[in-house]
């Protein structure tokens, strides 16, 4: 298995329990790594991996929130709700990651960890994300070239 499948497992394991049981992250992830014994840029992957999530929980919950309307946080597995808050990490906040390697690797923790709905939930929830991601990018561009237009215009008026 490649490192960086083996860190997203160990990131996903680490926040279940913690989202679950509320352990200690730092406890928790120690001892994950320790029992999987990653090599050392598999196990600063993971880390990254947890810490960022952490960080941004309440942003990737919102967003969670807004392309799953129909589905509460509470409502949905705890599974799968933290394979979709480390895919939205990598897609949304990191950025390092290709979104459709996120998106697959995400689809295969559902698979491995999730029900047998939950390949596909995780797949359509990252899919709505990514449209609405490059939606909103395309209408910043325009606000930010409208928004110039006015600058332009409301300085013309001043003169």
């Amino acid at each position: 298995m490649k490192i960086r499948r083996q860190a997203r497992i160990v990131a996903l394991q680490t926040l279940f329990e913690v989202s679950c049981v509320g352990h200690d992250v730092q406890t928790v992830l120690r001892e994950r790594l320790e029992e999987t014994q990653l090599p050392p840029e598999g196990a600063a992957f993971a880390e990254a991996l947890v810490r960022g999530v952490i960080a941004h929980q309440a942003q990737l919950d919102d967003i969670l929130q807004e392309v799953a309307p129909q589905w509460p946080l509470a409502q949905m597995a705890r599974v799968d709700v933290n394979i979709l808050r480390i895919a939205l990490f990598e897609i949304v906040v990191d950025r390092q990651t290709p979104v459709k390697v996120a998106i697959n690797e995400a689809v295969d923790l559902a698979k491995l960890f999730g029900s047998d709905a939950s390949g596909r939930f995780v797949n359509g929830v990252l899919g709505t994300v990514v449209k609405k991601v490059r939606e909103s990018g395309a209408r910043e561009s325009g606000n930010q070239e409208s928004g110039n237009q006015e600058i332009r215009e409301s300085g013309n008026q001043a003169s």
